[in-house]
């Protein structure tokens, strides 16, 4: 380990600590308008379904597929950049894979899921003999985003010790 970071050059490892710290800063960003939309926006469309579905309804209602398809996609194009460019870094490169690894997972869980989910409840406008089915369809979505964005939060503080370390190896 040591041999291989005596041969990395100071340029590398600048570029590398540039692409991890952009990631990072892009993970906490995007936290920031999960913890938004989970705080405010879900417990409001969420609150009576299907009576409270019209927000995310119509020529005027709230729709955030295109919002976290861009916001996504920005991300994961830096963490695959901070990948490539922390690859000789083996410490740093084994911890980015492991929460690569993991947010992957979720994004995998969030279009099977959260996505097509929804879809349906913006497609809702009545409901007649299966409200109750509706009711704990949405609590179960509102109790797992929970979760989901927990987990997205966790990937968040996971990267912060790797900026750490990655800023005690450019200092030496």
């Amino acid at each position: 380990m040591k041999e291989t970071m005596h041969l990395l050059t100071a340029d590398y490892l600048s570029r590398a600590e540039l692409w991890l710290f952009i990631t990072t800063g892009m993970y906490f960003l995007m936290n920031g308008a999960q913890i938004f939309e989970t705080a405010v926006l879900v417990p409001a469309w969420s609150a009576a379904p299907p009576e409270s579905f019209p927000m995310l309804q119509g020529k005027y209602g709230i729709d955030l597929k295109t919002f976290w398809i861009v916001i996504h996609s920005i991300h994961e194009l830096t963490f695959i950049a901070a990948l490539v460019f922390c690859w000789k870094i083996e410490p740093i490169r084994t911890g980015l894979l492991i929460l690569f690894a993991v947010h992957f997972g979720v994004r995998i869980w969030t279009i099977l899921y959260f996505a097509p989910n929804m879809m349906d409840f913006q497609k809702i406008t009545s409901v007649t003999d299966t409200a109750a089915d509706l009711i704990q369809r949405v609590n179960q979505w509102r109790v797992l985003n929970y979760i989901r964005v927990g987990i997205f939060i966790a990937v968040s503080i996971g990267l912060i010790p790797l900026c750490i370390k990655m800023m005690h190896l450019h200092i030496k």
